[in-house]
């Protein structure tokens, strides 16, 4: 039987993975929370399926995503993540990516976590969209705008508004499938 999946996804097995087992879902690790936010900063201005077929080559060049080491990261790793052709070679979100993680951590200082902070702007509890086709999806809310704008004064960069609705989407703080996509209910439901 086929499961009738939203839109955006239909017709490439990795998009359609992703979808079923990731996108929408609830994330409350810092690790994967990261991790999302990073992928994201490299796929402004790119499609989300450029950056998921790279997505193990960035777990490798980035350390597993291990935003400690990152934070540390120098010009001499900055050069070599430059020079890899398994990810995006963009100078300004490599360098990002480092701010990033040196800002992640603090916020991780300030609220004991990073999902502390983030899940703060919706009170701990994932809004519940219905949205009848994919095409209808907002790039951006008043809601992403505030986290975007708080996220840049803690020194944040690449985070605008439709890069954090985006991660949003993807952890689960929205949730935007589809209402006749099969995961509408098992997410809304796991909420």
């Amino acid at each position: 039987m086929t499961k009738n999946r939203c839109g955006w996804c239909v017709g490439d097995p990795l998009y359609e993975a992703y979808h079923d087992e990731e996108w929408g879902v609830p994330v409350y690790d810092d690790a994967t929370l990261f991790e999302f936010l990073i992928l994201e900063t490299f796929q402004a201005g790119l499609s989300w399926i450029t950056i998921l077929r790279k997505r193990e080559n960035f777990r490798e060049a980035l350390d597993q995503f291990d935003y400690k080491k990152i934070a540390t990261y120098q010009e001499e790793k900055i050069n070599a993540l430059l020079e890899n052709a398994g990810i995006i070679r963009n100078k300004l979100k490599i360098k990002a990516t480092v701010t990033n993680a040196q800002a992640f951590l603090k916020i991780q200082e300030e609220f004991g976590s990073f999902s502390n902070y983030i899940w703060g702007f919706v009170n701990g509890t994932p809004i519940q969209n219905a949205i009848g086709h994919y095409k209808d999806t907002p790039n951006n809310t008043a809601l992403s705008d505030g986290i975007s704008k708080d996220l840049k004064k803690r020194g944040f960069k690449f985070v605008g508004s439709t890069v954090v609705y985006a991660h949003m989407q993807a952890t689960g703080m929205v949730n935007d499938h589809e209402v006749s996509c099969f995961r509408y209910l098992e997410v809304r439901d796991k909420s």
